[in-house]
């Protein structure tokens, strides 16, 4: 088992600082080992000796960044309900942009099945979605949503309008996004309380 030392964690954690900087300066596809480097204090050489593989620091980087702004608010979805925990995160994304741009940016690989990094960008976004279901389920138990809602469709429904809202918000920038997202979870949540009716579509319409 290989054990790394402490000035080995310490210049990882150096690198993957530079790339955010990095990062939050400029948008993916613009970010270089120079770039990198420059940001880290280091040498170009150092940054590809500490990562030699690109993807490596990419998600290092994406678990490093992600981390940062996400653990100080998990203990919200316990207290205040997993409602409260994403408009938290909304908050801080609306206060630091860069780690939702930079997410969003590895959606094209996420896409790809060839991509060696996909399976791994799949994992994180599949262990999110299903630590938002769970706490819908504890949400359920404690009163704070109603039985009517599944937890599995609800966790869903609430991503897709989180995600959805935040994409929208990078290409419409005088969108109020904590405004929009508190609408829509006022509406979804109105929906949960009650039992759900598959409809009926025309068909004649619908072709």
């Amino acid at each position: 088992m290989h054990i790394e030392t402490p000035d080995a964690a310490l210049l990882r954690s150096t690198v993957v600082e530079g790339m955010i900087r990095a990062l939050r300066a400029r948008p993916l596809h613009e970010v270089t080992p120079a770039v990198v480097a420059a940001e880290a204090g280091e040498s170009v050489t150092v940054v590809e000796q500490t990562f030699p593989s690109w993807d490596g620091l990419l998600l290092a980087t994406i678990d490093h960044w992600n981390e940062q702004r996400t653990a100080p608010l998990m203990p919200l979805a316990e207290q205040y309900g997993t409602v409260r925990f994403l408009r938290a995160i909304v908050t801080a994304n609306i206060a630091d942009p860069s780690l939702m741009r930079f997410l969003t940016a590895t959606l094209n690989i996420a896409a790809s099945p060839e991509h060696p990094l996909a399976p791994m960008l799949h994992a994180r976004w599949r262990r999110f979605h299903a630590f938002v279901q769970h706490a819908l389920e504890r949400d359920i138990l404690l009163g704070r949503e109603p039985r009517t809602m599944e937890p599995a469709r609800g966790s869903e429904q609430l991503l897709a309008t989180y995600e959805g809202l935040q994409l929208q918000s990078m290409v419409r920038p005088d969108m109020d996004l904590l405004e929009s997202f508190d609408r829509a979870v006022t509406r979804m949540r109105e929906g949960w309380s009650r039992t759900y009716i598959a409809p009926v579509w025309d068909l004649d319409l619908a072709s």
